[in-house]
């Protein structure tokens, strides 16, 4: 049984170290630069990257608010800090002079 999770393990990140490689030779042989193709790439691998991070961040301290003050307060607290920390950002982002802000 382990040696299967090795070996499935294995040849994810060979997977992974593939398509990386593959995706850099093509950005090297490139001739030109097609910036508003790189900038939505980048900001769709990021947000991927970003949700599945606050998925899992998410649903571990929904249970573990739910062991601390049950079930259904839980759930609560975990959606409003979740949707209160949204707002926080972007109140922050608000705030921040737009010379200081990309």
């Amino acid at each position: 049984m382990i040696e299967n999770n090795v070996l499935f393990a294995a040849l994810i990140t060979l997977f992974a170290g593939l398509s990386t490689g593959i995706g850099s030779t093509l950005a090297f042989f490139s001739k030109r630069t097609n910036v508003s193709f790189l900038t939505f790439s980048l900001g769709f691998s990021a947000g991927v990257m970003i949700y599945i991070s606050f998925v899992e961040i998410f649903f571990e301290g929904m249970e573990a608010l739910q062991e601390a003050v049950g079930r259904i307060p839980g759930a609560w607290i975990t959606v409003l800090a979740f949707f209160g920390g949204i707002l926080l950002i972007g109140l922050i982002d608000r705030l921040v002079p737009s010379f200081e802000n990309p």
